[in-house]
């Protein structure tokens, strides 16, 4: 049977007089039954009381058969910022809002023998409507996750590049990161879904939902074979790194260092970028990684930033403790404490106390082989921009 069928002309007619009456009823019962109609605004309020008088015309309309009855049209009448107002919930209750009132007028709209008839029609409309607004809301929320995809995208971009300003911060704001601090990026390879296939969209999904799993704001991306994690509200960078690991591909994934707000991320970015390019120089190197934990390679890889921190932090201090400068040398040079004892024509006692005291001066330890390393390239760093050759002028 077809919808013109279900009732009769006489009620066709009687519903569309009163239609007014329906609507004016329909938005009366939102006042009166939901609490939040009364928290938003006369603007959103306005909108909401569009959609319940859409309703009811769209109800009309489909009564009677028309070839332009849809119900999605009832969620056309107001704006589609409508969507990001009130839920899904909250339109399926304005919904039935409307269908109730259709419902509760029934006896008086209807002719006696088409009372029965007309209840099963507002059945079936309420139905349709329903999916009508599941699908305005798919469709909505289908949008809204392209859009963020490509703002969360231009925000990764501009904090690789070291290019966050007034834009930028405007554009994370509207994905949640408005007050979000303490951040560290991290950098490892991106998964593939299969041997031929790279598939960033279900690379980023995971990061997604394990930073939703921690309850910890994220930006992610892929950049090339690289998979790129922008973490905020970070307590422990290495933690983070271990607790995200899954999301990456097998090999190398390195943290950058905890920097204050997204304006800095790419201090973090460009340390974490340097160390999973160096990455390989250390082969012990554990998984995740910190950056400065690879200051060395990083440097030998040519790094200018890991150049810049290393003198500073080991020779440029050491410089102004020559006895530990010579000391470090020495033993680098030596094939243990007594060779550098005698190379010094010291107790090898003062060897070991003035290797602790590099270690609390620069925060290497010489008796571990990689630190060890690190201080060797630092030290020669040193000496190379030392060199007055090398000196401008």
């Amino acid at each position: 049977m077809s919808r013109r069928g279900l009732v009769s002309l006489t009620t066709r007619r009687q519903v569309r007089r009163r239609g007014g009456d329906l609507a004016r009823a329909a938005t009366q019962r939102l006042e009166a039954t939901h609490d939040w109609y009364a928290t938003l605004s006369a603007q959103e309020r306005s909108w909401v009381a569009l959609v319940a008088q859409a309703g009811i015309a769209n109800f009309i309309e489909w009564l009677d058969g028309t070839e332009r009855a849809d119900t999605r049209t009832t969620f056309g009448a107001a704006p589609r910022e409508l969507t990001r107002t009130i839920s899904l919930a909250q339109t399926l209750e304005l919904a039935r809002s409307v269908v109730d009132v259709v419902e509760e007028h029934v006896d008086e709209l209807a002719k006696p023998a088409d009372v029965t008839d007309l209840r099963i029609a507002v059945l079936r409309y309420s139905r349709e409507i329903a999916f009508g607004a599941a699908q305005v809301y798919a469709h909505a929320a289908e949008q809204r996750g392209a859009w963020d995809a490509r703002l969360e995208s231009l925000v990764i971009d501009a904090v690789m590049r070291g290019e966050v300003d007034e834009s930028i911060r405007t554009r994370a704001a509207a994905l949640g990161w408005g007050d979000v601090t303490d951040v560290v990026v991290l950098v490892g390879g991106s998964p593939r879904s299969d041997e031929d296939d790279d598939d960033p969209t279900a690379a980023v999904a995971e990061v997604h939902r394990t930073a939703q799993r921690l309850d910890l704001p994220v930006l992610a991306g892929v950049q090339g074979s690289r998979l790129v994690a922008v973490v905020g509200s970070v307590s422990d960078p290495a933690a983070t790194a271990a607790d995200f690991a899954g999301c990456f591909a097998d090999g190398d994934l390195v943290h950058g260092p905890l920097v204050t707000d997204l304006t800095e991320g790419a201090v973090s970015a460009h340390a974490a970028v340097a160390g999973h390019v160096a990455a390989p120089g250390w082969p012990g190197r554990p998984r995740p990684v910190a950056a400065d934990d690879l200051l060395g390679e990083r440097a030998v890889a040519g790094d200018d930033l890991a150049h810049a921190a290393l003198v500073e932090q080991v020779h440029h201090r050491l410089a102004e403790h020559p006895s530990l400068l010579e000391t470090a040398r020495t033993h680098l040079d030596s094939p243990g404490l007594e060779a550098t004892s005698r190379a010094l024509i010291v107790h090898v006692n003062t060897v070991r106390y003035r290797l602790g005291r590099i270690s609390e001066v620069t925060g290497y330890d010489l008796t571990d082989p990689h630190e060890a390393f690190t201080v060797r390239v630092a030290l020669t760093l040193g000496a190379i921009l030392e060199e007055p050759s090398n000196s401008d002028g």
